[in-house]
């Protein structure tokens, strides 16, 4: 399976599984939990929800709504540490696993997941070497 079929194996009732298994667990998170605006929690879960569709093959709902993704700029308000990636890759296994996605389109979620959280990072732990 290429990383463009996923969508074809996925669709977007997989994704809307997937992101609302994620977002389900954010609210509480002592370290996610604050970066997300409360009031806004449906409308990150649909923007992730979108890019998802549109980076796996499917409809380009989200460029067409907001352009390019530019994921490092749009995130660097929030202080993404290594904690925290560690943090959003924990709830996203989790979602991974209650979303029952087909095994070949996880394999591609999650090694995208894991090479984009790592990506994301643009702070370091206080204390931590420079």
């Amino acid at each position: 399976m290429d990383e463009t079929e996923v969508f074809g194996a996925v669709g977007e009732e997989g994704f809307t599984r997937l992101t609302g298994a994620f977002y389900r667990q954010i609210h509480d998170d002592e370290i996610l939990g604050p970066m997300y605006p409360k009031h806004d929690l449906a409308g990150a879960e649909q923007r992730l929800r979108d890019y998802l569709i549109y980076r796996f093959g499917g409809p380009q709902k989200y460029i067409e709504e907001r352009g390019h993704p530019r994921l490092r700029m749009r995130h660097y308000p929030f202080a993404v540490t290594q904690a925290a990636r560690d943090r959003w890759m924990q709830l996203m296994d989790a979602a991974l696993k209650q979303a029952n996605i087909p095994p070949d389109a996880e394999q591609h979620l999650r090694q995208f997941f894991e090479g984009m959280s790592t990506f994301m990072i643009n702070r370091t732990e206080p204390g931590a070497p420079q």
